[in-house]
């Protein structure tokens, strides 16, 4: 076993630890629960960034309506998966999120069987960066907006402003760039907010 492979299976055992240990602590549950709730991580791990079909994904892991939110807003404490609601969204503890990611890519690595679509990745780290630390939810337009004024768009060197051109407080995150121009900022500079 390789030095990636030791890490990942690190993860798998620290992300275990969390499911079968910390879950339960802070809630009363059954180990069947804990076994859905790492089905569930393990299909999102597949499947993300997310827009869930609450009746379909409570389907495929065995879980009721509630009993899955539930699961999903505990991942989301646990710091497991980033879930995001709508610009101006009411948001209950029931309510269903609109996207989910995972927390980090290093998870997306571990989980998934199949090497994670680097769109995703890209994403992915740009959430991680900036969840802890600012409002962040979904626009009508773009892919996050943070603090209710600032509209990012993720993707890689070639991304074009046509999804946001229109919008004041706009900006294009671009992997593969050193340096960033006009309303262009590299994705790396996000690694650097803590």
């Amino acid at each position: 076993m390789g030095f990636p492979e030791e890490y990942y299976q690190q993860l798998r055992n620290t992300i275990n630890l969390t499911l079968e240990i910390d879950l339960p602590a802070i809630q009363i549950m059954e180990y069947q629960s804990i076994a859905k709730i790492k089905r569930l991580l393990y299909v999102l791990a597949t499947n993300v960034p997310f827009i869930p079909n609450i009746s379909k994904l409570s389907d495929k892991v065995g879980l009721n309506r509630n009993a899955l939110v539930q699961a999903l807003q505990l991942m989301n404490k646990a710091n497991l998966i980033h879930i995001l609601y709508k610009q101006s969204k009411s948001v209950s503890t029931l309510s269903k999120p609109d996207k989910i990611w995972l927390n980090n890519s290093n998870i997306s690595y571990a989980l998934a069987k199949n090497i994670p679509d680097v769109g995703t990745l890209r994403e992915t780290f740009f959430i991680s960066q900036i969840y802890a630390l600012y409002n962040v939810s979904i626009p009508p337009k773009g892919d996050f907006i943070i603090n209710d004024k600032y509209i990012f768009e993720v993707g890689g060197k070639n991304k074009s402003h046509n999804q946001i051109k229109d919008l004041d407080n706009a900006f294009v995150v671009k992997d593969d760039i050193e340096i960033g121009i006009m309303n262009s900022i590299p994705l790396w500079l996000f690694g650097l907010l803590y």
